[in-house]
């Protein structure tokens, strides 16, 4: 039996090269079958993965990078996310001093689809307390795994519809594609500077094993990781910044302000300051399975399974101090922006005639906590290729994919329980040149643990879990003559479930704190400093830093609490665990149906070879959305102009949506020379609303007003955004592994989306002032009567009358009165941005010396900038920023180094803060160099040294100004010692 003559792509093709290493180059067969003496060159390592990644590049139709796998294993990566940011136009976000999600060409994370073999990539995590939707979490994925990765940042009808940005295809290993016996293992070794708690070494494990039998007609390929990792992460934030017209009542205008904002100017204030100290104990599997079978030249099969589990478990401690805005004395900056150079709260005045200034000591607060999450991937697909003809060929390809997060500790995902000294009169915060907010604390004794307190707490509960069943058909047809090469068509069906629910029960709210007669916690204080916890950032060792404070382990302090608050023996009782009666659950299903067509052209174009891929991709999307929320029965007017809705349980509300859209998509390539190639590129992406934006289910207010109500909801009719988008480019190939490229590219994007307000009946709930008794009040009263007077004359002269409950003063819609009309805000697709930007990249081999460099460079401008200066709703694009890579790098004689530089320039995150909703986050720009050294010895043995993060770089977080400091985050170096065997 003879294996059947598939041709192969080109990525597949260099998978082939990835796994096959150990073949011998046709050259050297050729050689030995003649006798002739040839001398043959074989490049080997960085150098030939980073030729075979060129090749892909040059021989695509669109605008596609791509990296192989020696270019993962390679990097000084601990993560998939961190190997795609040396791509041009990719950037990342990075969470514990990790790779995380992707952002590419200034599109964030929800608006990039990442597909595995083809496979739309079901996503689940939970991040903080939020469910993300559909932003995929590359820290799921481990690098060594990925056999290699093409980044599509043009159109392309036969790949599946989701990401503007770009779509990110991630291959695995398949044995076919690499004849033979391929096997390696390997193991490191990781030391995280930033933990001070956790292990200073922990293991990696990763192993490959792919072979072929039966005349090279079944493979079978088994890959696995697995990685521990433990590390820490020192916050010195501010919870949030309230930003006022100048003027505002909120702040005195008097002697006690110094330079105090005036005119146009508007100020900030600060909401608290907290120096946060975290562990984290993280542990990555990853396994995949994939079985082929060629019974004929004509057919083959492919069975596979991925795996994909992150467990993460974090502790935490805390030290802060809140502002109440009440006595104040302050020194500014200057306006637009003024934010405080230092800001100063007085608490307790005892002798003072203000009531509001005799007040009270405040307190002192220092809590923690100790939750979990489990994030778990799995998919499972099934190929089979069927060559009809020699020229006619069939495809089917099904998967069924899942994504799940879920609490990983009796404690839920989040939980937070606090202590507090009541011991604070003066409150000073110093915001100076540094970027380390400064507390200063003036105790009216000193700190004792004697004085700590039991005060409130919080523990959350959160899943979320995405299901996906996919099926495509398509086809091929290659012609033998003519200037059509080629033509693909397909359908495919795609079917997504997603759910998320939340609860929040589980809170204590004694923040005044829990007398120290029912109990003594000093026992369980354990006494910290601040230390040299944020060195790298200017102003850390000011003297002024209050350093002392107390830490607890988290679950006997859960222990003492609970008899304290009269729990015994159960913290529940008392509400000192999670609870998993769900407040919030959202339930989304999207079916679309998709069907496209695709053709190959190839001509002269006066005198240069040409190739044009033209296309057309229709998709059809239902989407239906139900979401939990209160049923309510009745409203009860009770106070002058308040009135309650009365909940009658909650239910299911489920709303339905449908769109369609055709997304064309046209690539012309020129060969001006055997070297110079030129590139454009037309077509029309899309991305999905998120999911929040097309929940079922409404939430109302519980307030209602005489003349109605007020809510939210959302829309599963919204449309996805969509994107026309342009790209040209120039490549210059001037040798077999060197090349320079420069791009422009431009995306008109329409629906993003805003709010806008709608008015229903919803619930049909009769309102006692739309009714008779309401008129009958006016008509004796006047039209210019108030609310309360309209509501009392019903008491007092209607007491019998259907709804009158005069002992408790109420007066209830019945059957009768007009129908409570809401305001609902909703989202709407109303905006429309443009962004456009360059690409340039530089790949360079200095001949046989064995150095070489890489260098790109993306630069992106839109219309969606954030007005620091405007306090008005504004629409933005969050991530859109600058970005870098330098890598330096020397392969020979077995021993590789590279050096490796990341920039990206400062962006905007999103805009919300807690209880500041129009207020930005914005993350600074940041800079890290890593360092890979390797040595190959004795043909089959890999030693190497990375060393990430080697100067030691600090993210910084910031409001309206760089003054207003969120997040100033330090985590450190990590070092991995690895080595990898080769049968």
């Amino acid at each position: 039996m003879s294996k059947m003559n598939l041709k192969k792509a080109p990525l597949a093709a260099a998978v082939s090269l990835a796994l096959g290493s150990g073949a011998l180059p046709a050259a050297v067969l050729a050689q030995q079958a003649t006798g002739d003496a040839i001398e043959e060159v074989v490049v080997t390592g960085i150098r030939q993965s980073l030729k075979r990644s060129m090749d892909l590049k040059r021989n695509s139709d669109g605008i596609v990078d791509a990296i192989s796998a020696e270019d993962i294993g390679d990097f000084p990566d601990s993560n998939l996310a961190e190997s795609l940011q040396r791509v041009t136009g990719v950037s990342i976000d990075r969470q514990r001093g990790e790779g995380a999600r992707v952002t590419v060409r200034g599109f964030g994370p929800s608006f990039n689809l990442v597909t595995l073999n083809g496979r739309q990539m079901p996503t689940s995590a939970i991040d903080s307390g939020n469910i993300t939707g559909r932003s995929f979490d590359f820290a799921n994925l481990a690098s060594e795994n990925i056999a290699a990765v093409e980044i599509h940042k043009s159109g392309q009808a036969n790949v599946p519809s989701g990401g503007i940005g770009s779509t990110i295809n991630i291959r695995t290993t398949r044995p076919l594609d690499a004849p033979g016996l391929v096997a390696t293992i390997g193991g490191s070794l990781v030391a995280d500077q930033s933990t001070e708690e956790g292990d200073d070494w922990t293991p990696q494990l990763s192993g490959l094993f792919s072979a072929t039998f039966a005349d090279d007609t079944i493979g079978i390929a088994i890959s696995g990781s697995y990685q521990e990792r433990h590390n820490g992460l020192d916050q010195a934030a501010i919870g949030a910044w309230h930003t006022y017209d100048a003027g505002d009542p909120i702040l005195a205008n008097d002697a006690m302000q110094v330079n105090a904002p005036s005119g146009d100017d508007i100020f900030s204030l600060p909401q608290n300051i907290a120096y946060r100290f975290h562990e984290y104990e993280q542990t990555r599997l990853n396994g995949q399975v994939t079985l082929q079978w060629q019974p004929s030249d004509r057919i083959q099969a492919t069975l596979d399974h991925t795996l994909a589990d992150f467990d993460i478990q974090r502790e935490w401690h805390d030290y802060s101090a809140w502002y109440s805005h009440g006595v104040e004395e302050s020194v500014w900056r200057d306006g637009p922006i003024a934010t405080p150079i230092s800001y100063t709260q007085l608490h307790y005045f005892p002798n003072d005639p203000d009531p509001q200034k005799r007040g009270g000591l405040a307190d002192v607060a220092m809590g923690g906590g100790l939750d979990a999450s489990a994030n778990k991937l799995t998919s499972t697909g099934l190929n089979l290729l069927w060559d009809f003809s020699d020229n006619l060929k069939f495809e089917l390809d099904f998967h069924d994919s899942s994504a799940e997060s879920e609490p990983d500790s009796p404690w839920g995902h989040a939980a937070n329980i606090s202590t507090a000294s009541f011991t604070r009169d003066r409150t000073i915060g110093h915001f100076g040149a540094g970027r380390i907010p400064i507390l200063q604390l003036q105790l009216d004794r000193p700190l004792s643990p004697d004085d700590m307190q039991v005060t409130g707490s919080v523990f959350d509960w959160a899943i979320a879990k995405m299901d996906i069943q996919q099926t495509e058909l398509s086809g091929s047809y290659e012609f033998d003559t003519g200037f059509v090469k080629s033509i693909d068509f397909g359908v495919e069906i795609t079917d997504l479930d997603y759910r998320s629910a939340s609860s929040s029960v589980g809170r204590h709210d004694g923040w005044g704190g829990v007398p120290a007669t029912l109990g003594n916690i000093a026992d369980l204080a354990i006494p910290a400093s601040i230390g040299d916890a944020f060195d790298e950032f200017p102003g850390s060792d000011d003297p002024r830093l209050h350093r002392d404070y107390y830490r607890f382990d988290i679950e006997a302090l859960i222990a003492r609490a609970t008899p304290l608050l009269g729990g015994g023996d159960d913290p529940c009782s008392v509400r000192l665990c999670p609870t998993q009666d769900f407040s919030t659950d959202r339930r989304t299903s999207e079916e679309s149906l998709s069907v496209y067509a695709q053709a190959k052209l190839e001509w002269d174009l006066m005198w240069w070879p040409a190739e044009l891929r033209a296309g057309l991709r229709y998709e059809q999307t239902d989407v239906t959305s139900a979401a939990l929320a209160a049923d309510y029965t009745r409203i009860d007017w009770g106070s002058a102009n308040e009135l309650a809705l009365i909940e009658g349980g909650s239910d299911f509300f489920t709303y339905e949506g449908d769109y369609s859209a055709v997304l064309p998509n046209l690539d012309l390539k020129v060969d001006f020379s055997d070297n110079l190639v030129g590139r454009l590129s037309l077509s029309k992406t899309l991305t999905r609303p998120n999911f929040s934006d097309i929940q079922g289910g409404q939430t109302i207010d519980s307030l209602v007003r005489v003349h109605g109500g007020t809510g939210q909801r959302g829309d599963p009719g919204l449309k996805p955004f969509d994107s026309e988008n342009i790209d040209v480019s120039v490549e210059y190939y001037y040798s077999d592994d060197s090349y320079v490229s420069a791009g422009y590219f431009h995306k008109s994007v329409d629906n993003f989306i805003g709010t806008s307000v709608i008015r229903e009946t919803t619930f049909n709930l009769p309102h006692p002032a739309n009714g008779p008794l309401y008129a009958a009040a006016v008509a004796a009263l006047g039209p210019n009567a108030d609310p309360g007077s309209i509501r009392q004359w019903i008491l007092d002269n209607r007491p019998n009358a259907d709804g009158v409950d005069t002992v408790n003063g109420i007066v209830s819609g019945v059957e009768g009165d007009g129908f409570a009309v809401f305001e609902l805000t909703v989202p709407v697709n109303i905006r429309e941005a443009t962004i456009d930007g360059w690409e340039v990249a530089l790949q360079h081999n200095f001949g046989e010396s064995g150095f070489g460099v890489i260098a790109n460079a993306t630069v992106v401008d839109g219309d969606v900038g954030y007005n620091n200066n405007s306090l008005e709703d504004q629409f933005v694009l969050n991530g859109l920023s600058d970005s870098a890579n330098l890598v330096a790098f020397y392969d020979k004689n077995g021993l590789g180094v590279r050096l490796a530089y990341n920039w990206r320039d400062e962006f905007l995150a999103g805009i919300g803060q807690p209880n500041s909703p129009s207020n930005p986050t914005h993350v600074d720009s940041y800079q890290q160099w890593d360092l890979n050294v390797s040595y190959n010895f004795l043909e089959s043995y890999h030693v190497s040294l990375d060393v990430i993060n080697i100067t030691n770089e600090a993210r910084y977080l910031y409001g309206r100004n760089k003054h207003q400091t969120l997040f100033a985050e330090q985590t450190g170096p990590r070092y991995v010692l690895s080595f990898r065997y080769k049968l």
